[in-house]
């Protein structure tokens, strides 16, 4: 089946991108480099260096055809989205909706689309949070995100294209970028590994749900096999402060830091858990990959990068 992947070159998406072609689908990569590597991107995929808000997009539709697409190009910095939203929504949203009218417009018959879990519900009042918390995003990257499941609800209405939103928690692992889209764990891990003086912002009780890159692209993988549509919750069901993940960090790196403080973030969200009993009802998925197991493959692959 061809399928396309934007942000293919990127963190989760160059991930995803591996799965599909070890499963002999035809895979094109749109990704304009901007936090991806073009190295991250398989050599069996083809790629397109192209902005999602780039009309030549339509180009690569004609040629490629794409049956399926996964949509996992986005701007994906809080604090930026903070600092400039106009720019966010141009390429969350804009960008977004420029691909909805393309897969219309050339035949394509489903969507796969990375939401954010950690962003869209906002202040949670019940933990974990399932797909029917409320959703108050408190940045316009969450904003941005939800608006997306909104619009890909009106495409499914007016134009029959099916979508999966999957609303993401904290994903970490291998390839994740500590100078671009990064967490905590990639910051910390990177930190430690240099020398350099990791520092938690405000009192580190803060907390997330880590769910490990491999589960992500297993998610992916099985919407993208199931019949199923709508939007599903990817997490592990589990809150981890940034004090533990300092600790595990600490201990996995041999790093003789110490846990300092500093200032909290302005309106960081506190507490961030989801339910993924949906998709694991309507799905084979299951979270598979602990958070030990995780963090010391994490800190296995930043340590190959550093020789």
């Amino acid at each position: 089946m061809n399928v396309l992947v934007t942000g293919g070159a990127g963190f989760i998406g160059s991930h995803i991108v591996d799965q599909f072609v070890r499963e002999g689908h035809r895979v094109s990569v749109i990704d304009d480099l901007s936090t991806g590597k073009r190295k991250q991107v398989h050599r069996e995929a083809v790629f397109y260096k192209l902005n999602v808000c780039d009309p030549r997009i339509e180009r690569v539709f004609l040629k490629e055809r794409p049956v399926v697409i996964v949509h996992m190009a986005a701007q994906v910095n809080v604090r930026k989205s903070t600092e400039d939203p106009v720019f966010d929504t141009e390429v969350n949203i804009i960008g977004t909706l420029q691909l909805l009218q393309l897969a219309v417009r050339h035949g394509a018959r489903k969507i796969l689309f990375a939401s954010s879990g950690g962003t869209v519900y906002g202040e949670q009042e019940v933990f974990p949070a399932s797909e029917a918390h409320p959703t108050r995003p408190l940045s316009p990257y969450g904003i941005s995100k939800l608006t997306c499941e909104y619009y890909l609800e009106y495409y499914r209405r007016v134009a029959g294209l099916k979508y999966v939103a999957l609303r993401l928690a904290n994903v970490y692992g291998p390839r994740q970028n500590a100078d671009g889209e990064a967490g905590v764990i990639a910051i910390f891990t990177q930190n430690m590994l240099k020398g350099e003086q990791p520092r938690i912002n405000g009192n580190g009780f803060q907390t997330r749900d880590y769910v490990y890159v491999g589960d992500v692209v297993e998610a992916v993988r099985e919407v993208f096999v199931q019949p199923v549509e709508g939007i599903f919750n990817v997490g592990t069901g589990t809150e981890t402060t940034v004090n533990e993940i300092f600790a595990r960090l600490k201990e996995l790196t041999n790093s003789p830091c110490q846990e300092i403080h500093g200032p909290a973030k302005k309106g960081e969200q506190l507490r961030s858990v989801l339910d993924a009993s949906k998709l694991e009802k309507e799905t084979a998925w299951t979270h598979a990959v602990s958070l030990p197991e995780g963090l010391d493959e994490t800190v296995k692959f930043f340590q190959q990068q550093k020789r």
